[in-house]
């Protein structure tokens, strides 16, 4: 494969909300360049990055993927990324790895819910962007309406450098006023056009939008306003040049137009990327770290430096293995060479180097500074690694996932399936660094915990298809806990005598409340050998193993002390079985009289929402029994942070994504435990009672 240069790079991330056309104009882009031979398209699960089975089944992308072509002499490296809020963290993983974001938006809905959250990432990691107003050949698109959402929502940076001939089924081509052309498109998918002059109706609306543009573009540069003012306007390479500092700098947006699905204004687009995406060389320096010191220092993408590169995502391939997506910043990664892991302190070899287009690979025998790359096999390499000179080792940042918003209990359909489900979760947990496995040490399960349940459910059927593992999905069971909130004192005597050797015990405990969080406490306070000192820790662990099942409704029972006080035994009958017993028997018979109360785990939660949803968010947690601890703003959004009872926030995303309209997000951490409200505790006791029964029916 053919190797390229750093400065013929342009390496970009297409966004926007999901249904905007991102994967179809990706298709477009690449049947125009000659990429591949045909014009995929969604409804007929053809498209290159749109490959596995459940995105073909949903007609949605579900993870970022990779397609490449050549424009211009220039290598176009694009990713795809999905749009829908379960998946947007994939957005997020891949911004380290570009040098342009395409904000793609659809020409009916105008700017979505989650369009302006992958502004937000692009923003984040100071990413020249432009906007792409795509399907203006649909019913009801509007190119005016659109661009007014646009502009509400970014203000004046956004600029059109386009305007369409034509709207909804009367579409037939493009006015490019940077070339002061039209083009007319044929519709058929075959990508053919016309340069034409520009119709004499729209002459005076390309006229002042021109104009418009050159002024944005004459304010960006003191050099350039002083030939406006001279000339009055911008030519040639002035433009171009002019333009392409301003989107560097986003103080312009360019905003283009075109028919994915029609493969019009496809190849305008291309020429204006090469010309306005900033080629790797010339993009900011790099955040990273000297390992050693912790020093930061800036990584500049250089050719002729020592090699340096950041892996950003993991494919887990059944047949492949794991396959490593990188981003050269520095020198040169060569095929059968070794390259240094600075992350975990290895030396990893480097297999057959590869370009990705969608599930097929080409071979490349060296990625240089600037490109995109893929390697399989990597034995120790994850996400988030850095790969480097081992004499010349940096660290690059990570990007942070938010936490998970939802989680669900999953069981194996078979025994063979839980035999493999570890393993299998965790090439998914390789593949998706977003989402979280654990098992509950206090009610056992396995819980997947991912940002929303659509996330979850198609994190199950990879598990399915890709690794042969079935499991069922459940909501978690809330980890109760019991207490007590009375002093108490009781004893308990075991006896029991056979034809042969009998079972003596017997304990007096005395048994109090502790602070929240201080666990188990057991004192001895035996005088005068009542109780052996061999018999003593047999009590204790009668009484734990009890605790352990609990007494109002099966939990486990927390923060209290127990202090033995007096006893007996038999010289021959009692053993450290029946003193168990014994301590046993003395707990559930304190537990008579202290007074027990159930209680439930109560979580930190930060709600993230649109400022018009926020006061029926906090009415709504005040009926979930949450406490409002506070407010802050962050740009049109607000952020409530409150805390809530676990077992109210086990069905708060899908109500929170209703609420808000899709704009809402949330995450959560254990705070602390607290008691249940007796009306509530009893049917929570009740229920458990009621379940028990069922079992031993």
């Amino acid at each position: 494969m053919k190797i390229f240069e750093p400065e013929n790079i342009r390496n970009i991330a297409l966004v926007g909300h999901g249904g905007a056309g991102k994967t179809s104009l990706l298709s477009a882009a690449l049947y125009s360049a000659g990429a591949v031979n045909r014009l995929g398209r969604v409804d007929e699960g053809t498209t290159v990055t749109d490959y596995e089975e459940e995105e073909i089944a949903r007609k949605i992308t579900l993870k970022a993927a990779l397609a490449f072509c050549e424009w211009n002499k220039t290598k176009i490296n694009w990713i795809d990324t999905p749009g829908y809020r379960a998946f947007i963290h994939e957005v997020k993983a891949v911004m380290p790895a570009v040098e342009g974001v395409i904000v793609v938006i659809d020409a009916v809905s105008g700017v979505e819910v989650q369009t302006e959250l992958v502004w937000e990432y692009a923003q984040d990691f100071e990413l020249p962007r432009m906007i792409v107003i795509n399907r203006i050949d649909r019913d009801r698109a509007s190119f005016e309406r659109a661009m007014q959402s646009i502009e509400s929502t970014w203000g004046r940076a956004p600029v059109p450098v386009q305007l369409p001939l034509g709207e909804e089924k009367d579409f037939r081509g493009i006015i490019d006023l940077l070339t002061n052309k039209a083009y007319g498109y044929s519709l058929d998918g075959s990508g053919k056009f016309t340069e034409e002059p520009i119709p004499a109706e729209k002459e005076k609306m390309a006229r002042s939008s021109r104009e418009k543009l050159v002024e944005m573009v004459a304010e960006s540069s003191d050099l350039l306003m002083e030939k406006f003012f001279e000339t009055g306007t911008l030519d040639g390479e002035d433009m171009i040049a002019g333009l392409k500092q301003a989107v560097m700098d986003s103080t312009v947006i360019p905003v283009f137009i075109t028919s994915a699905t029609s493969n019009a204004g496809v190849k305008q687009l291309l020429d204006h990327v090469v010309e306005l995406i900033p080629s790797p060389l010339e993009r900011k320096p790099v955040e990273a770290k000297d390992p050693k010191t912790q020093q930061a220092m800036a990584v500049k993408v250089d050719p002729n430096g020592p090699a340096a590169a950041f892996v950003f995502k993991t494919i887990a391939d059944p047949f492949a293995g794991r396959v490593s997506l990188f981003k050269v910043f520095s020198g040169s990664l060569k095929t059968d060479s070794a390259i240094y892991n600075v992350n975990k302190e290895s030396t990893e070899r480097l297999a057959a180097l590869q370009a990705t287009q969608g599930k097929s690979h080409e071979n490349m025998p060296e990625v240089k500074a600037g490109d995109i790359g893929a390697v399989a096999k990597l034995k120790d390499t994850t996400t988030g690694d850095s790969l480097t000179d081992r004499a010349y080792p940096v660290l690059f940042k990570k990007v942070s996932f938010p936490e998970p918003a939802i989680s669900f209990a999953i069981e194996p359909k078979s025994r063979g399936d839980e035999d493999k489900i570890s393993s299998a979760v965790a090439k998914i947990l390789e593949e998706d660094g977003s989402l979280r496995f654990l098992r509950d040490p206090q009610t056992n399960e396995f819980l997947l915990s991912g940002s929303g349940q659509l996330h979850v459910e198609v994190a199950v059927e990879r598990l399915k298809k890709k690794y042969g593992v079935s499991v069922t999905l459940k909501p978690p069971k809330v980890p109760y806990r019991e207490t007590i909130t009375a002093f108490a004192e009781a004893q308990g005597r075991h006896k029991k005598q056979t034809g042969g050797h009998g079972q003596y015990g017997d304990c007096w405990i005395k048994i109090e409340s502790l602070g929240r969080g201080e666990g188990f406490v057991f004192e001895d306070k035996i005088f005068g050998g009542a109780i052996p000192k061999n018999y003593i820790p047999a009590v204790e662990k009668g009484i734990q193993e009890a605790a352990q099942r609990g007494y109002l409704a099966g939990y486990p029972v927390v923060d209290f002390k127990v202090t033995l006080t007096d006893g007996s035994y038999h010289e021959v009958d009692s053993s450290e079985l029946a003193f168990k017993i014994a301590g046993s028997l003395a707990f559930k018979k304190a537990m008579e009289q202290a007074k027990p109360v159930l209680l439930e785990p109560v979580m930190n939660a930060e709600i993230y929402c649109p400022e018009e949803s926020a006061g029926d968010l906090m009415g709504d947690l005040n009926g979930r029994r949450g406490r409002i601890l506070g407010m802050d703003s962050k740009g049109h959004m607000q952020i409530i942070r409150a805390q809530v009872p676990f077992a109210e926030m086990l069905t708060y995303a899908p109500d929170l994504t209703s609420m808000t309209g899709g704009r809402g997000s949330f995450h959560m951490e254990f705070s602390h435990y607290d008691q249940v409200p007796a009306h509530i505790a009893a049917k929570i006791i009740e229920e458990k009672r009621k379940s028990a029964q069922e079992g031993a029916a």
